[in-house]
């Protein structure tokens, strides 16, 4: 049986003549930290002082030593940032120049030093760019030309810190006869519910077993199937079959079901390798048939379309060698807590964890992968095109066995780019990547993982016959709206799949005072700006807040608060919309679910890990059942959405207010919405405030649930300055828990407690609440220790007169 040697200890950095000790997996910059060399790259402006990490060459090494009775040692790396030569007892064994691809190299026999160095990938990426000349891109650093996580050079919400290093783990391998060198589960299911598996399994072979009769056996669910491996031939075609098997489902349709699919590779001595995988059964197709509005663009799973409730998922860490399995775990399950369904893995990062993908099977994630391309044109020449093909097969072939896979993405924004940001006359003629997105990723994809559909990228409307971003066609990005408009604008269009939108907001104020300590906290200090990486991003946010509220001056608590509302409210008006427009709107992906350090950017979850007002939004606006008021052309519409599976029969309680909380007039609307549907209905007149009202409101509720409507802009309404009474009182049996229970003796609106103003460690288990009159809300805070009243109050934040 093959024997394996992880090789974790015993690893030195060089750094200016002496060894450091050095962690593997991990880079340079992980090892420069642990030895005091360089400072936090994520505290006040550090980024400027390590930037020439990145540009430096870089040496790592150990002692190989193994004594093995196999016919063969292979050295195995899964991860090697970026261009790296490695030697062994200074003999070259091999170079790579691909941080999204693993490598071998046969070291039978062979100890003494080895060595990996790395080049600067700057360096890399210039002598790739003499080759292939130069190509248009959306920053100023040459990602495009180096197959490395194109956000290491910076991103709009990201710092250029360029890493090198063995990112993913570094092993022996001992092996006879014959290896497991590549499972490709094809797994389907019938009509009649029978569970099929096609596994494809591809051998190596040593020298002396080139002539030796194999088997191959593979057991799932109870299941064995059995082939021999021809005698001249690594190849082998295993079929299965489970009758009944139960589907796996995304999450709110059904549960997770996995079976565990194993494989053993036999001689007539016993087992010689063994491979194991979780697999899930279901069906997936992306609906793209053109109808009356356009081309759709649906998520269709065991037959059941679906609304997409997604988010954008970027690297966890600019050092993605520190993002473990329980990080990933506690990241998606605040994903699933949020009620999303679906996490996009955004094309400028890397290829996930296997972890990644685990806890998405069992939490019912769909995942959307993109193919690392982002934001840039991209030669198609040598040396790229062949690392480029090598990554997307390797891959693909890691991936396919994981349920919650549902699509294979070539790219984000690069045909949108080349139509839109003059791309096209800069190239004159040069290859930019569409041959890429449009022949080689789709042929592989075609060839390796036929169960799972493939688009050319994001946004895109499936052919040139249309604006790649056209709206009625395919996908969309929407970010004019950030960029340039109020977030009302969002209703002014029905996208058929919304893949990209979203709206900006610092970080939780205990991050801002853990990045920048000592600093007297401004919108413009140094430290905000620097940790503000999105062009005019400060001047966005402060006309987003200005178009609702008056501008707070100097007083940076209000400023902070304000931009974190409009954020979570702006969101809340896209989903919203789009969602009352099912089923000619299949889905929304908010921009963005994580940060990779702490920044103001358009995450829902910040770089410390902390909750946004947006993240409790996104729990509100993706549950099942929804109330939303929707403001359209011909008068107001009340939008009942049904995501379900249950019938749901709703007494929606329709009240218009006085701004003092005043009952003007009521009603009560018995509505029924059908599993998976929506119904609209007009709100009837006399419950409309009037047009320009500074002083009506319109709340609906029903089953807990609450929609408001507010004619004009907060800055125009005629708030009562917001009274509350505030109690606390201890959870039992949980000491280190209170609740916060906040009576309302006027209209509150969007009440926030910002629970980490008690305590850093502090979090609370909702966000924005807007309370009528006589109205409580109970708040459940964890981890803040002893506080009192008065401390609470000063955490307490809401809209009152401007």
């Amino acid at each position: 049986m093959k024997d394996v040697t992880q090789l974790t200890e015993g690893w030195s950095l060089r750094h200016e003549g002496a060894l450091l000790p050095a962690r593997v997996p991990g880079c340079v910059h992980t090892d420069l930290l642990a030895a005091q060399l360089i400072p936090d790259p994520f505290i006040g402006r550090n980024e400027t002082e390590v930037a020439w990490v990145g540009r430096r060459a870089w040496s790592y090494v150990t002692d190989l030593s193994h004594d093995s009775a196999h016919e063969r040692t292979d050295l195995v790396f899964d991860g090697l940032d970026t261009a790296a030569e490695i030697t062994l007892a200074g003999e070259v064994l091999g170079t790579t120049r691909n941080m999204h691809r693993g490598y071998r190299f046969d070291v039978t026999g062979r100890t003494g030093t080895l060595e990996v160095g790395f080049a600067s990938a700057y360096d890399e990426a210039a002598a790739v760019r003499d080759l292939t000349g130069e190509r248009p891109n959306v920053y100023p650093e040459p990602f495009q030309y180096i197959r490395k996580m194109a956000s290491s050079f910076g991103w709009d919400w990201g710092p250029t810190v360029v890493t090198a290093g063995m990112w993913r783990p570094v092993r022996l391998e001992h092996w006879s006869t014959a290896r497991i060198a590549r499972v490709r589960p094809l797994v389907t299911v019938a009509q009649d519910g029978t569970g099929r598996v096609e596994v494809r399994l591809r051998v190596e072979r040593t020298e002396r077993g080139a002539g030796r009769r194999l088997v191959a056996r593979a057991r799932v669910a109870g299941t064995r199937a059995e082939a021999e491996v021809p005698f001249d031939g690594e190849e082998a075609v295993l079929r299965l079959e489970v009758p009944g098997a139960r589907l796996w489902w995304p999450r709110g349709y059904g549960e997770q079901p996995l079976y565990d699919l194993g494989l053993t590779l036999l001689d007539e001595t016993g087992a010689l390798d063994t491979w194991h995988r979780r697999i899930g059964f279901r069906t997936v197709e992306l609906d793209r048939s053109a109808d009356e509005h356009g081309t759709g663009c649906t998520f269709v799973v065991n037959g059941v379309r679906i609304f997409a409730r997604g988010v954008n998922w970027i690297p966890d860490d600019v050092l993605p060698s520190r993002v473990t399995p329980e990080r990933y775990r506690t990241r998606l399950t605040q994903a699933a807590g949020a009620n999303v369904d679906l996490v996009r893995i955004w094309g400028g990062g890397i290829y996930e964890d296997d972890a990644f993908y685990d806890v998405c099977d069992e939490l019912g994630l769909m995942v959307w992968q993109d193919f690392p391309f982002a934001c840039a044109a991209y030669p198609e020449e040598q040396p790229l095109r062949g690392e480029v093909e090598a990554e997307a097969r390797d891959n693909v072939v890691r991936l396919m066995p994981h349920p919650s896979l549902v699509l294979w993405n070539g790219n984000n924004e690069n045909l949108w780019g080349f139509r839109d940001w003059e791309w096209e006359p800069a190239l004159a003629g040069d290859s930019w990547g569409e041959g890429y997105y449009l022949g080689l990723l789709p042929r592989i994809v075609a060839e390796l993982d036929p169960t799972r559909p493939y688009t050319a990228g994001s946004p895109w409307s499936g052919s040139w016959d249309h604006h790649p971003n056209d709206t009625r066609h395919g996908t969309h990005h929407s970010w004019e709206v950030w960029n340039r408009q109020d977030y009302a604008e969002y209703r002014a269009s029905v996208p058929r799949f919304v893949a990209e939108f979203g709206w900006q907001a610092p970080p939780a104020m205990a991050t801002l005072r853990r990045a920048l300590p000592g600093e007297d906290l401004a919108p413009d200090s140094p430290g905000m700006l620097h940790h503000q990486k999105a062009e005019d991003g400060n001047g966005k946010l402060d006309r987003g807040v200005a178009r609702h509220f008056a501008l707070p001056g100097n007083d940076f608590d209000r400023w902070h608060y304000l931009t974190q509302v409009v954020q979570a409210r702006a969101v809340a008006a896209g989903i919203e919309h789009w969602r009352a427009n099912w089923p000619v709107c299949a889905g929304t992906v908010v921009w963005q679910l994580n940060d990779c350090w702490p920044v103001s950017s358009w995450a829902a979850i910040d770089g410390d890990g902390r909750l946004k007002p947006l993240y409790h939004e996104l729990r509100r606006v993706y549950a099942d059942r929804l109330l939303t008021l929707q403001p359209e052309t011909g008068g107001l519409v009340l939008a009942v959405v049904n995501q379900s599976a249950e019938r749901w029969r709703a007494a929606v309680a329709l009240r218009r207010l006085e701004a003092d909380g005043a009952l003007a007039d009521e009603t009560v609307l018995d509505v029924v919405a059908e599993p998976r549907s929506v119904v609209r209905l007009a709100v009837p007149a006399g419950l409309v405030p009037a047009e320009r009202s500074s002083k009506e409101f319109l709340v609906a509720d029903a089953d807990g649930l609450r929609a408001v409507h507010f004619p004009v802009p907060d800055k125009e309404f005629a708030y009562p300055e917001p009274r509350f009474d505030v109690r606390l009182e201890p959870v039992p049996g949980q000491g280190d828990r209170v609740d916060v229970v906040v009576t309302a003796q006027t209209l509150v609106r969007d009440l926030l407690l910002q629970a980490d103003r008690l305590g850093p460690e502090a979090s609370a288990d909702c966000g924005l609440r807007t309370l009528l009159p006589g109205e409580e809300a109970r708040i459940r805070v964890g981890g803040c220790g002893r506080v009192d009243v008065d401390a609470v109050r000063t955490a307490l934040f809401s809209v009152d007169v401007v």
